[in-house]
């Protein structure tokens, strides 16, 4: 432990060192303004490459430390037939070293709230501590590694891998078992069927999109009688008398109560062919509908007045706003969200021609993205004007309220370089902590200008007064950004679960504040020196106290 007097020496020698290397540097920038002008320009362009280099995602993937894994089976497979396969998907997964457990949940859930069917199955896969795994995995690795094998001992099935929390709020927000999702709108479920299939093939063909489905709405068995009006009019019939007599003869008519003697229960009687008559599509062909002739009531088969033909009809029908649509389920590995969906946009408007009166839209992570950036777009503005009326109240004019906010984009190039090293996309995080740079650095402008403007006040030369406000504020510049960026340097290099969120905001602050200090102590004065509106003054003489009488 240092002593008070050893720490305050330290001290002492750690500003004069800076000092000695400031002040020429100031000087240095003073005399070659326009130099130094155009540096900070130079600084800028390369951070505006930089941004269109980032990535751009909702929020960094939080790990939870666990797989949810998801498998889409035939729609028609039986619960026994499914049960065996889930068992089977079940030591697949478990068979993995780095997997502690596996649960899994066939079919819909107890509580009724999803109407999958046998088909669905869901598998929760805790993992063990990232110490207790193979050497050289990482959780993206031993996701593909798991995929794959599914896939190869399970083809035809579809496999989609999420996360137990990451999964139960997507499904919320969007209302499809996906990360992301697009939902086709439209009214036609076969066409619906074919235009899915269609952009399912062009997102397959975009680098970073895995787990593609597209969730089977056509595939229920239906018988389909289509009553030929032509026909039935040449017997007399009408549409909804052969639907009545269809509806008798298949649903059942009800024909009366049966009640239970010394009580209030009743049941139901119900009158409807029997089974051989009614149980496959040439059954029904020879159904008798009664049609008035001439000699009485003449019974004629089904077929003579109507089409019926088994068709693959709706198994489901997802809806929202009363219109129908279609989900293609993705997600989206190895490469951040904006470019992606950017790209798979631009290939799906180029590629596939969407039928009149449908249209796509994007949910999941990307919607929430898009919605995020519409806020950022009113909530960043109205940061800027409140930060410029504040200033305004505090200066006074125009120039220097300027000046004082002239240094966020200089902090802002410190942020945007540190994702743009650390590979880290734009994402919320990252935008807080962009926002909180704008206070921090606008207050060292703060510092500085009002110090220049003290000086001129009391009748200092401008370009002495400048170096002096340098030599004066170099430390509480230098002590605002340190403790700022100390204060979220553990966060910014944390790797344990729940750092991923924090991560980028950390980072941005972390880098604006290291380069903050060297951009706003050198570039400021010289923007003070060339458009400060204030000139040098007089020394204010000093009152005279008039004598006493």
């Amino acid at each position: 432990m240092l002593l008070p007097d050893r720490v305050t020496e330290t001290e002492t020698w750690v500003v004069r060192a800076l000092h000695r290397v400031y002040a020429p540097a100031l000087r240095l920038a003073v005399n070659n303004r326009v130099l130094t002008i155009a540096g900070a320009i130079a600084v800028l362009l390369l951070a505006g490459l930089a941004i269109r280099s980032l990535g751009l995602e909702f929020l960094p993937k939080l790990e939870e430390g666990n797989l949810w894994i998801r498998a889409t089976m035939p729609s028609t497979i039986s619960l026994e037939e499914g049960n065996t396969y889930v068992n089977r998907m079940r030591n697949v997964i478990g068979s993995f070293p780095e997997v502690e457990s596996v649960v899994s949940q066939h079919g819909r859930p107890d509580d009724g709230t999803d109407a999958a069917g046998f088909f669905n199955a869901e598998f929760f896969a805790p993992l063990k501590p990232m110490s207790q795994w193979r050497p050289g995995l990482d959780k993206e690795a031993l996701t593909v590694e798991i995929l794959r094998k599914l896939e190869a001992d399970f083809p035809g099935v579809e496999f989609n891998f999420s996360q137990y929390l990451q999964d139960n709020v997507a499904e919320a927000v969007s209302g499809v078992k996906g990360e992301n999702s697009i939902k086709l709108f439209g009214n036609d479920l076969q066409a619906l069927t074919d235009i899915a299939n269609k952009i399912k093939a062009v997102l397959a063909t975009v680098p970073g999109i895995t787990d593609l489905a597209v969730f089977t709405s056509l595939g229920q068995p239906t018988v389909q009688i289509e009553i030929d009006r032509a026909r039935a009019a040449r017997y007399g019939l009408s549409p909804g008398d052969i639907n009545a007599a269809i509806r008798t003869g298949i649903g059942g008519e009800a024909a009366g109560d049966l009640y239970e003697p010394g009580s209030d229960r009743h049941f139901p009687i119900v009158v409807r062919l029997a089974p051989q008559f009614r149980q496959n599509p040439e059954a029904i062909q020879n159904l008798r509908i009664g049609a008035q002739g001439p000699n009485g009531v003449t019974q004629i088969p089904l077929n003579e007045v109507a089409n019926v033909k088994l068709v693959s009809g709706p198994s489901y029908i997802y809806r929202e706003g009363q219109e129908r649509y279609l989900p293609i389920k993705f997600s989206v590995r190895d490469r951040d969200l904006g470019s992606a969906i950017q790209e798979a946009q631009r290939k799906i408007a180029q590629q596939v021609q969407l039928p009149t009166g449908s249209r796509l839209e994007w949910v999941g992570e990307f919607g929430n993205l898009q919605d995020a950036i519409a806020r950022l777009k009113v909530v960043v503005p109205i940061t800027l004007a409140l930060i410029a009326l504040l200033l305004w109240i505090n200066f006074g004019t125009l120039p220097d309220t300027l000046l004082a906010m002239s240094v966020i984009p200089m902090a802002v190039i410190g942020g945007v370089f540190a994702l743009f090293l650390l590979h880290i996309p734009f994402s919320v995080s990252a935008a807080i902590g962009f926002i909180a740079l704008f206070g921090i650095s606008v207050m060292d402008g703060i510092i500085i200008l009002s110090q220049f403007n003290q000086l001129i006040e009391r009748g200092v030369e401008r370009t002495t007064a400048i170096l002096r406000t340098g030599e004066l504020q170099m430390r509480p510049v230098l002590m605002t950004c340190v403790i700022a960026g100390v204060g979220l340097l553990p966060a910014a290099l944390s790797t344990g679960i729940g750092s991923q969120v924090q991560k980028p905001l950390a980072v941005v602050v972390v880098g604006g504040m290291m380069l903050a200090p060297i951009v706003i102590l050198i570039t400021l004065p010289v923007l003070i020196l060339l458009f400060s509106r204030r000139g040098t003054r007089p020394a204010r003489e000093q009152a005279v106290p008039a004598p006493a009488e």
